[in-house]
């Protein structure tokens, strides 16, 4: 496990419109783990997390103050591209949305777009992707087939499988298994402890078990504010702010 920060939010806020979404985060993310962000609804979670690659920019009634660096860089400076950025950084959605087109076509939609043409690259694509997210064994057998009859559990595999073939280096999750049930979510969870190695990910969620069970790190978020960051089981076990052991104690939230 190593301590490089690959991601930096520095005294970072957003307002949409007159509304203040985040105050003044200041919040690393270190390469190759997990960080779970919690809080209740409202509480600025996917505000952030659209924040790390730059979705935000798609809300014209979107400003935001401060920095967010990747490997040191500022990803908001005018120079940056956000269409590299979304590269590098990818993000999964709450709700799984496949294209509606076969499998194999729905892991190779980006890759094409990106110029890759070869037959065999895009074999090795699907299926490393495939494998990554935990869901070739149940469909190398049917490629060809419409990703919209898969399960939901598999449809967001699919989704995951469809950001890996992009080769990112971060994975952003938003309420990944929110609809999903709870054997769909150990795939997922799965997934993403095997995933930490290659990538860095995090992972809204509103679960505060599910965070316990794979974040190393998590960050406690209200009213848009960082309460606390720390390590989960510290966060879990012995939080140093009284609002920190409420949410997880279930007392709010």
């Amino acid at each position: 496990m190593t301590d490089a920060v690959k991601i930096s939010n520095r005294n970072f806020s957003v307002f949409y419109g007159a509304i203040q979404a985040l105050r003044g985060i200041t919040l690393d993310v270190l390469a190759h783990q997990i960080l779970g962000i919690i809080g209740p609804a409202g509480s600025g979670k996917t505000a952030l997390l659209r924040s790390m690659n730059r979705l935000n920019d798609l809300n014209p009634n979107c400003r935001v103050e401060g920095q967010i660096l990747l490997d040191g860089e500022d990803i908001y400076q005018p120079e940056f591209d956000a269409v590299r950025l979304r590269k590098r950084v990818g993000m999964v959605f709450a709700l799984p949305v496949p294209l509606p087109l076969s499998l194999f076509d729905n892991i190779v939609y980006g890759p094409r777009l990106s110029g890759i043409r070869a037959r065999a690259r895009l074999n090795e694509l699907v299926e490393r992707s495939l494998q990554a997210a935990f869901l070739w064994d149940e469909v190398k057998d049917r490629l060809q087939t419409s990703a919209l009859r898969l399960s939901g559990g598999q449809q967001q595999r699919l989704c995951l499988a469809r950001v890996l073939a992009m080769e990112p280096e971060v994975i952003l999750l938003d309420e990944p298994c929110s609809g999903l049930d709870p054997i769909s979510t150990s795939r997922i969870e799965e997934a993403l402890m095997a995933l930490k190695s290659k990538y860095t990910i995090v992972l809204v969620t509103n679960n505060t078990k599910q965070a316990a069970r794979v974040a190393d790190t998590t960050a406690f978020l209200l009213q848009g504010e960082l309460v606390e960051v720390g390590p989960t089981d510290r966060i879990f076990t012995a939080p140093k702010d009284q609002r920190t052991n409420d949410y997880v104690s279930g007392r709010f939230g």
